[in-house]
Protein backbone atom coordinates (compact mmCIF):
# COMPACT_ATOMS: atom_id res chain seq x y z
CA UNK A 1 0.00 0.00 0.00
CA UNK A 2 1.00 3.63 -0.37
CA UNK A 3 1.86 5.57 2.81
CA UNK A 4 3.48 8.87 3.85
CA UNK A 5 6.58 7.91 5.85
CA UNK A 6 8.66 10.03 8.22
CA UNK A 7 12.42 9.54 7.71
CA UNK A 8 13.75 11.92 10.35
CA UNK A 9 13.64 15.70 10.83
CA UNK A 10 12.82 17.45 7.56
CA UNK A 11 12.49 14.20 5.57
CA UNK A 12 9.37 12.40 4.38
CA UNK A 13 8.28 10.45 1.30
CA UNK A 14 5.38 8.54 -0.21
CA UNK A 15 6.49 4.91 0.00
CA UNK A 16 5.18 1.43 -0.64
CA UNK A 17 4.62 -0.31 2.68
CA UNK A 18 3.16 -3.71 3.65
CA UNK A 19 -0.53 -3.87 4.48
CA UNK A 20 -1.16 -3.76 8.24
CA UNK A 21 -2.24 -6.98 9.93
CA UNK A 22 -4.30 -7.69 13.03
CA UNK A 23 -1.98 -7.98 16.03
CA UNK A 24 -4.59 -8.38 18.75
CA UNK A 25 -8.16 -9.67 19.03
CA UNK A 26 -9.27 -6.09 19.81
CA UNK A 27 -7.77 -4.60 16.61
CA UNK A 28 -9.47 -3.49 13.43
CA UNK A 29 -8.01 -2.80 10.00
CA UNK A 30 -9.57 0.28 8.38
CA UNK A 31 -9.39 1.24 4.72
CA UNK A 32 -8.77 4.97 4.95
CA UNK A 33 -10.97 7.00 2.62
CA UNK A 34 -10.05 10.49 3.84
CA UNK A 35 -7.34 11.81 6.11
CA UNK A 36 -5.71 15.16 6.78
CA UNK A 37 -2.52 16.84 8.02
CA UNK A 38 -2.20 18.29 11.51
CA UNK A 39 0.10 20.97 12.84
CA UNK A 40 1.48 18.22 15.09
CA UNK A 41 2.70 16.41 11.97
CA UNK A 42 4.71 19.54 11.15
CA UNK A 43 6.12 19.51 14.69
CA UNK A 44 7.20 15.88 14.12
CA UNK A 45 8.95 16.88 10.90
CA UNK A 46 10.75 19.65 12.80
CA UNK A 47 12.05 17.03 15.26
CA UNK A 48 9.95 18.30 18.17
CA UNK A 49 8.35 14.89 18.97
CA UNK A 50 11.05 12.49 20.13
CA UNK A 51 8.65 9.54 20.49
CA UNK A 52 8.08 9.45 16.72
CA UNK A 53 10.92 7.50 15.16
CA UNK A 54 12.11 7.42 11.54
CA UNK A 55 10.19 4.89 9.46
CA UNK A 56 6.84 5.79 11.01
CA UNK A 57 3.75 6.30 8.83
CA UNK A 58 2.36 9.68 9.90
CA UNK A 59 -1.23 10.80 10.51
CA UNK A 60 -3.72 10.46 13.35
CA UNK A 61 -6.97 11.67 11.76
CA UNK A 62 -9.39 10.26 9.24
CA UNK A 63 -12.49 8.35 8.27
CA UNK A 64 -12.73 5.02 6.52
CA UNK A 65 -14.38 1.65 6.10
CA UNK A 66 -13.76 -1.40 8.28
CA UNK A 67 -11.81 -4.01 6.31
CA UNK A 68 -11.23 -6.60 9.03
CA UNK A 69 -11.85 -6.97 12.76
CA UNK A 70 -10.30 -9.07 15.48
CA UNK A 71 -12.18 -11.86 17.24
CA UNK A 72 -13.00 -9.69 20.27
CA UNK A 73 -14.55 -6.84 18.25
CA UNK A 74 -18.35 -7.16 18.26
CA UNK A 75 -19.63 -3.60 17.69
CA UNK A 76 -18.05 -3.17 14.24
CA UNK A 77 -18.00 -5.38 11.17
CA UNK A 78 -16.40 -5.20 7.72
CA UNK A 79 -18.09 -2.56 5.59
CA UNK A 80 -18.95 -0.21 8.47
CA UNK A 81 -18.03 3.44 7.96
CA UNK A 82 -16.10 4.81 10.93
CA UNK A 83 -14.51 7.95 12.33
CA UNK A 84 -10.96 7.34 13.56
CA UNK A 85 -10.16 9.07 16.84
CA UNK A 86 -6.69 10.60 17.20
CA UNK A 87 -6.64 9.04 20.68
CA UNK A 88 -6.59 5.28 21.19
CA UNK A 89 -8.18 4.10 24.44
CA UNK A 90 -8.61 0.71 26.06
CA UNK A 91 -11.49 1.94 28.24
CA UNK A 92 -10.28 -0.21 31.13
CA UNK A 93 -7.08 1.22 32.63
CA UNK A 94 -7.07 3.70 35.51
CA UNK A 95 -6.59 6.71 33.24
CA UNK A 96 -9.40 5.66 30.89
CA UNK A 97 -11.74 5.14 33.84
CA UNK A 98 -10.96 8.73 34.88
CA UNK A 99 -11.76 9.99 31.38
CA UNK A 100 -8.09 10.69 30.59
CA UNK A 101 -8.01 8.62 27.41
CA UNK A 102 -4.97 10.54 26.19
CA UNK A 103 -2.95 8.81 28.92
CA UNK A 104 -4.29 5.29 28.32
CA UNK A 105 -1.55 2.91 29.41
CA UNK A 106 -1.78 0.93 26.15
CA UNK A 107 -3.00 3.73 23.91
CA UNK A 108 -3.21 7.51 24.05
CA UNK A 109 -1.74 9.44 21.14
CA UNK A 110 0.00 6.54 19.42
CA UNK A 111 -1.31 6.79 15.83
CA UNK A 112 1.31 8.39 13.63
CA UNK A 113 3.56 8.68 16.67
CA UNK A 114 4.41 5.36 18.33
CA UNK A 115 2.60 3.18 15.76
CA UNK A 116 1.83 3.65 12.07
CA UNK A 117 -0.85 6.20 11.32
CA UNK A 118 -3.60 7.18 8.93
CA UNK A 119 -1.80 8.88 6.03
CA UNK A 120 -1.95 5.59 4.14
CA UNK A 121 -4.40 3.40 2.30
CA UNK A 122 -4.94 1.19 5.37
CA UNK A 123 -4.34 1.54 9.11
CA UNK A 124 -4.46 -0.79 12.11
CA UNK A 125 -6.55 0.58 14.98
CA UNK A 126 -5.89 -0.98 18.42
CA UNK A 127 -8.77 -1.10 20.92
CA UNK A 128 -11.14 -0.63 18.00
CA UNK A 129 -14.38 -0.71 20.00
CA UNK A 130 -13.34 2.31 22.09
CA UNK A 131 -11.21 4.13 19.49
CA UNK A 132 -13.60 4.25 16.52
CA UNK A 133 -17.01 5.90 16.15
CA UNK A 134 -19.74 4.71 13.78
CA UNK A 135 -20.63 7.20 11.05
CA UNK A 136 -24.38 7.52 10.48
CA UNK A 137 -25.67 6.93 6.97
CA UNK A 138 -25.81 10.11 4.90
CA UNK A 139 -23.27 12.01 7.03
CA UNK A 140 -20.76 14.35 5.40
CA UNK A 141 -17.69 12.19 5.94
CA UNK A 142 -15.31 14.88 4.72
CA UNK A 143 -16.52 17.26 7.42
CA UNK A 144 -16.32 14.51 10.03
CA UNK A 145 -12.55 14.27 9.54
CA UNK A 146 -12.45 17.49 11.58
CA UNK A 147 -13.79 15.47 14.54
CA UNK A 148 -10.78 13.17 14.66
CA UNK A 149 -8.66 15.80 16.37
CA UNK A 150 -8.94 19.57 15.86
CA UNK A 151 -12.51 20.15 17.03
CA UNK A 152 -12.20 18.03 20.21
CA UNK A 153 -8.76 19.54 20.81
CA UNK A 154 -9.91 23.14 20.43
CA UNK A 155 -12.95 22.45 22.59
CA UNK A 156 -11.44 20.35 25.38
CA UNK A 157 -7.95 21.83 25.69
CA UNK A 158 -9.03 25.38 24.93
CA UNK A 159 -12.68 26.07 25.70
CA UNK A 160 -13.31 23.61 28.55
CA UNK A 161 -9.92 24.00 30.21
CA UNK A 162 -10.14 27.77 29.73
CA UNK A 163 -13.48 27.86 31.59
CA UNK A 164 -15.22 29.91 28.90
CA UNK A 165 -18.53 31.16 30.30
CA UNK A 166 -21.45 33.33 29.16
CA UNK A 167 -20.38 36.97 29.15
CA UNK A 168 -16.67 36.21 29.54
CA UNK A 169 -13.86 37.65 27.45
CA UNK A 170 -11.74 35.22 25.44
CA UNK A 171 -8.52 35.74 23.48
CA UNK A 172 -7.26 33.01 21.16
CA UNK A 173 -3.61 33.39 20.19
CA UNK A 174 -3.24 31.69 16.81
CA UNK A 175 -5.86 31.61 14.06
CA UNK A 176 -4.76 28.37 12.50
CA UNK A 177 -7.05 25.32 12.37
CA UNK A 178 -6.84 24.64 16.13
CA UNK A 179 -7.43 28.28 17.04
CA UNK A 180 -10.39 28.43 14.66
CA UNK A 181 -11.77 25.20 16.14
CA UNK A 182 -11.58 26.83 19.58
CA UNK A 183 -13.33 29.89 18.15
CA UNK A 184 -16.19 27.82 16.71
CA UNK A 185 -16.73 25.80 19.89
CA UNK A 186 -16.27 28.72 22.31
CA UNK A 187 -19.49 30.13 20.87
CA UNK A 188 -21.39 27.25 22.53
CA UNK A 189 -21.02 29.30 25.76
CA UNK A 190 -21.89 32.80 24.47
CA UNK A 191 -18.82 34.76 25.63
CA UNK A 192 -19.16 38.53 25.30
CA UNK A 193 -15.92 38.86 23.33
CA UNK A 194 -13.74 36.48 21.33
CA UNK A 195 -10.54 38.21 20.24
CA UNK A 196 -8.40 36.42 17.65
CA UNK A 197 -4.67 37.17 17.45
CA UNK A 198 -2.45 36.18 14.53
CA UNK A 199 0.22 37.47 12.16
CA UNK A 200 -1.69 36.35 9.05
CA UNK A 201 -4.27 38.86 7.79
CA UNK A 202 -6.09 36.21 5.74
CA UNK A 203 -6.57 33.92 8.74
CA UNK A 204 -7.84 36.84 10.79
CA UNK A 205 -10.38 37.61 8.08
CA UNK A 206 -11.50 33.98 8.16
CA UNK A 207 -11.77 34.22 11.96
CA UNK A 208 -14.01 37.25 11.59
CA UNK A 209 -16.36 35.31 9.32
CA UNK A 210 -16.32 32.43 11.86
CA UNK A 211 -17.60 34.71 14.65
CA UNK A 212 -14.65 36.59 16.15
CA UNK A 213 -15.74 39.89 17.68
CA UNK A 214 -12.31 41.48 17.17
CA UNK A 215 -9.06 40.60 15.41
CA UNK A 216 -5.55 41.74 16.32
CA UNK A 217 -2.64 41.42 13.88
CA UNK A 218 0.48 41.02 16.01
CA UNK A 219 2.91 41.30 13.09
CA UNK A 220 3.18 45.01 13.86
CA UNK A 221 2.19 47.38 16.63
CA UNK A 222 1.58 46.39 20.25
CA UNK A 223 -0.93 43.52 20.56
CA UNK A 224 -1.00 43.79 24.38
CA UNK A 225 -2.01 47.45 24.19
CA UNK A 226 -4.70 46.66 21.61
CA UNK A 227 -6.18 43.90 23.75
CA UNK A 228 -6.09 46.03 26.87
CA UNK A 229 -7.91 48.75 24.95
CA UNK A 230 -10.55 46.22 23.85
CA UNK A 231 -11.07 45.01 27.43
CA UNK A 232 -11.14 48.30 29.32
CA UNK A 233 -7.53 47.82 30.44
CA UNK A 234 -8.52 44.68 32.37
CA UNK A 235 -7.32 41.81 30.17
CA UNK A 236 -9.14 38.63 29.20
CA UNK A 237 -10.80 36.01 31.37
CA UNK A 238 -9.49 33.23 29.15
CA UNK A 239 -6.37 33.21 26.98
CA UNK A 240 -6.06 30.18 24.71
CA UNK A 241 -2.56 29.50 23.37
CA UNK A 242 -2.97 27.72 20.02
CA UNK A 243 0.45 28.05 18.37
CA UNK A 244 3.10 26.29 20.45
CA UNK A 245 5.95 28.83 20.48
CA UNK A 246 7.34 30.83 23.43
CA UNK A 247 6.18 34.22 22.11
CA UNK A 248 2.54 33.15 21.91
CA UNK A 249 2.51 31.74 25.45
CA UNK A 250 4.20 34.84 26.82
CA UNK A 251 1.59 36.98 25.06
CA UNK A 252 -1.08 35.03 26.96
CA UNK A 253 0.75 35.82 30.20
CA UNK A 254 0.69 39.52 29.33
CA UNK A 255 -3.06 39.76 28.57
CA UNK A 256 -4.64 37.55 31.23
CA UNK A 257 -6.91 39.32 33.71
CA UNK A 258 -6.79 38.69 37.47
CA UNK A 259 -8.57 35.41 38.17
CA UNK A 260 -8.28 34.35 34.54
CA UNK A 261 -7.15 31.10 32.94
CA UNK A 262 -4.42 30.48 30.41
CA UNK A 263 -5.31 27.32 28.49
CA UNK A 264 -2.35 25.93 26.60
CA UNK A 265 -3.20 23.94 23.47
CA UNK A 266 -0.05 24.31 21.36
CA UNK A 267 2.67 21.65 21.07
CA UNK A 268 5.84 23.19 22.52
CA UNK A 269 9.23 21.99 21.38
CA UNK A 270 11.36 24.40 23.42
CA UNK A 271 11.16 25.91 26.91
CA UNK A 272 8.85 28.82 27.69
CA UNK A 273 9.48 31.43 30.38
CA UNK A 274 6.88 31.73 33.13
CA UNK A 275 6.96 35.31 34.36
CA UNK A 276 6.14 34.74 38.00
CA UNK A 277 7.49 38.19 38.83
CA UNK A 278 4.36 39.52 37.09
CA UNK A 279 1.88 36.74 37.80
CA UNK A 280 2.47 35.67 41.41
CA UNK A 281 -0.40 37.79 42.78
CA UNK A 282 -2.83 37.55 39.86
CA UNK A 283 -4.88 34.53 41.01
CA UNK A 284 -4.57 32.98 37.56
CA UNK A 285 -4.70 29.34 36.51
CA UNK A 286 -2.62 27.71 33.79
CA UNK A 287 -3.85 24.48 32.22
CA UNK A 288 -2.21 21.98 29.92
CA UNK A 289 -3.84 19.02 28.24
CA UNK A 290 -3.60 16.47 25.51
CA UNK A 291 -7.04 15.98 24.00
CA UNK A 292 -8.98 13.08 25.52
CA UNK A 293 -11.74 13.05 22.86
CA UNK A 294 -14.40 12.68 25.56
CA UNK A 295 -16.40 15.30 23.68
CA UNK A 296 -16.40 13.52 20.32
CA UNK A 297 -19.92 12.01 20.63
CA UNK A 298 -21.38 15.42 21.53
CA UNK A 299 -19.50 17.18 18.74
CA UNK A 300 -20.63 14.52 16.28
CA UNK A 301 -24.23 15.38 17.13
CA UNK A 302 -23.64 19.12 16.72
CA UNK A 303 -22.04 18.60 13.31
CA UNK A 304 -24.84 16.25 12.21
CA UNK A 305 -27.47 18.81 13.29
CA UNK A 306 -25.75 21.64 11.42
CA UNK A 307 -25.08 23.64 14.60
CA UNK A 308 -21.34 23.23 14.09
CA UNK A 309 -20.15 23.73 10.50
CA UNK A 310 -16.99 21.64 10.56
CA UNK A 311 -16.64 21.67 6.77
CA UNK A 312 -15.81 25.39 6.85
CA UNK A 313 -12.33 24.48 8.06
CA UNK A 314 -11.49 22.62 4.82
CA UNK A 315 -9.79 24.68 2.10
CA UNK A 316 -7.83 22.24 -0.10
CA UNK A 317 -8.23 18.67 -1.39
CA UNK A 318 -5.63 16.22 -2.69
CA UNK A 319 -5.28 12.57 -3.60
CA UNK A 320 -2.84 10.40 -1.64
CA UNK A 321 -0.47 10.42 -4.62
CA UNK A 322 -0.15 14.18 -4.11
CA UNK A 323 0.42 14.03 -0.34
CA UNK A 324 3.82 15.74 -0.60
CA UNK A 325 2.15 18.64 -2.41
CA UNK A 326 -0.52 18.63 0.31
CA UNK A 327 2.19 18.97 2.98
CA UNK A 328 3.81 21.84 1.10
CA UNK A 329 0.45 23.58 0.77
CA UNK A 330 -0.35 23.13 4.46
CA UNK A 331 3.11 24.19 5.64
CA UNK A 332 3.05 27.34 3.48
CA UNK A 333 -0.35 28.48 4.69
CA UNK A 334 0.61 32.16 4.68
CA UNK A 335 0.97 31.94 0.90
CA UNK A 336 -1.62 29.25 0.08
CA UNK A 337 -4.29 30.38 2.60
CA UNK A 338 -4.66 26.74 3.63
CA UNK A 339 -6.56 25.73 6.75
CA UNK A 340 -7.28 22.00 6.72
CA UNK A 341 -6.41 19.89 3.69
CA UNK A 342 -8.29 16.71 2.87
CA UNK A 343 -6.34 13.78 1.43
CA UNK A 344 -8.41 11.13 -0.32
CA UNK A 345 -6.79 7.72 -0.17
Amino acid sequence: MKALVYHGPGRKSLDERPMPKLMSATDAIVRVTRTTICGTDLHILKGDVSTCEPGRILGHEGVGVIEQVGAAVSTFKPGDHVLISCITSCGKCDYCRRGMYSHCTTGGWILGNRIDGTQAEYVRIPHAETSLYPIPAGADEEALVMLSDILPTGFECGVLNGKVQPGSTVAIVGSGPIGLAALLTAQFYAPAQIIMIDRDANRLEVARTFGATACVNNSSGDPVAEIMNLTGNVGVDCAIEAVGVPASFELCESIIAPGGTIANVGVHGVKVDLHMECLWDRNISITTRLVDTVSTPMLLKTVRSGRLEAGKLITHRFGLNDVIKAYDTFAQAADTHALKVIIEA
